[in-house]
């Protein structure tokens, strides 16, 4: 794999061994994959931020770095609020360790945006390298947006963060972004016939690491978002396309590789959503946008909840959203910033929660330990103030 001089200067431990470690990292990452060489990325986003998920070891290892990130860089959700965690039942002891933890990569140079949704914060743009690592952002980068970037670990990720460069394999490369398997949905005026969730947890779970090209369908930017959140959970499709709207779509040399082609039907979409009886509600997996706070926040007008609602955002959408928040929160609800339902302990112990994403209904069982019913927002709404 071709260094620059540069790159052969930090590999030798030049600027110092923890570079050099971060280095080696990137090129034993780029043999493995056939990348012939590094390429500039605009910013990262570093997976392995909450204690439940890296634990004391990777704390450890965070507190024997001693070099800086060079690209602008976020974390992903963190175990708890980093204000206010005692409010959703964050024990002393696990926020002492998380506050370890984000002290850690605060001395890296990480801005302390925790959020699965860096897209919200940060501008990304067509075309842009960048090193992103959480699976519904890498998604939605790639797809939505039209950036590039593979689906990174926590220490790769942290690596191009500290490099400025990631291995040049995969889907940084244009001729690996081609469709090989096209999803058609089938149309329907049901209930649930358009919630983006339901099918990409389905078509995650038939077409697992393949690039689908989605058919039969016209989402909205928060509607792609659920849809590729769930494609990553339920399979691991880090890249997909929907005919005339992702922007890949719409370019001369854009092209079918296979002949492949599954159906999802209106019956099995139908069949995901069960009636259970729940003991808390949350949403916001993946982080809500400005627009779904500001739904959210009108279905729960003139009312109050009856359990546990916690809906789910970045420090920036909720800072930025005061009116929304208010809202929300007047009902009895919470919105909760820097975590998640998948990697806060807050949700361990509810024996049943309702989700309205379908990447939270694919990770929660196991992530929490607990049983997890799927419906629409309007229904979580319901469940939760009746």
């Amino acid at each position: 794999m071709y260094l620059d001089s540069e790159d052969e200067k930090v590999l030798n431990g030049e600027y110092g061994q923890t570079r050099q470690k971060m280095m080696e990292i990137l090129v034993a990452l780029g043999k493995v994959f056939g990348a012939e060489d590094l390429v500039p990325v605009s910013s990262a986003q570093v997976s392995g931020a909450s204690y439940k998920t890296i634990g004391e070891w990777g704390l450890e290892w965070l507190n024997n770095l001693d070099a800086r990130v060079v690209v602008p860089s976020v974390l992903n959700p963190i175990g708890m609020p980093r204000e206010n965690w005692r409010d959703i039942g964050i024990s002393v002891e696990f926020a002492e360790k998380q506050n370890a933890v984000i002290k850690a990569y605060k001395r890296l140079g990480i801005k302390m945006e925790c959020t699965c949704t860096p897209y919200y914060l940060n501008i990304t743009n067509y075309g842009d390298h960048v090193a992103w690592s959480e699976s519904s952002a890498v998604s939605y980068a790639n797809s939505v947006i039209g950036a590039r970037t593979n689906r990174e670990g926590g220490p790769s990720a942290l690596a191009a963060a500290m490099i400025g460069k990631t291995p040049n394999y995969g889907l940084h490369l244009f001729k690996n972004r081609m469709p090989e398997i096209t999803v058609e949905v089938e149309k329907g005026d049901g209930e649930y016939s358009s919630h983006y969730g339901a099918i990409g947890y389905l078509a995650g779970k038939a077409v697992g690491n393949k690039i689908p090209l989605v058919t039969n369908i016209r989402p909205s930017r928060d509607q792609l978002k659920a849809l590729g959140a769930a494609m990553a959970a339920s399979g691991a499709v880090a890249l997909y396309h929907v005919g005339g709207i992702t922007p890949e779509t719409k370019l001369p040399a854009f092209s079918v590789k296979g002949s492949e082609k599954i159906v999802i039907e209106q019956s099995e979409i139908k069949e995901l959503f069960s009636d259970i009886d729940v003991d808390a509600v949350a949403i916001g997996c993946p982080h809500c946008s400005p627009d779904e706070l500001a739904k959210v926040a009108s279905l729960l007008e003139g009312r109050k909840t009856s359990k546990t609602f916690y809906v789910f955002v970045s420090k920036g959408v909720k800072s930025s959203n005061p009116e929304y928040v208010s809202k929300i929160e007047k009902s009895g609800a919470k919105v909760v910033e820097d975590t998640c339902i998948v990697v806060s302990p807050a949700m361990d112990k509810f024996e049943t929660v309702m989700v309205d994403s379908g990447k939270a209904f694919a990770y929660v069982p196991n992530m929490c330990g607990c049983n997890v019913r799927i419906g629409t927002l309007e229904e979580c709404v319901r469940e939760a103030t009746s």
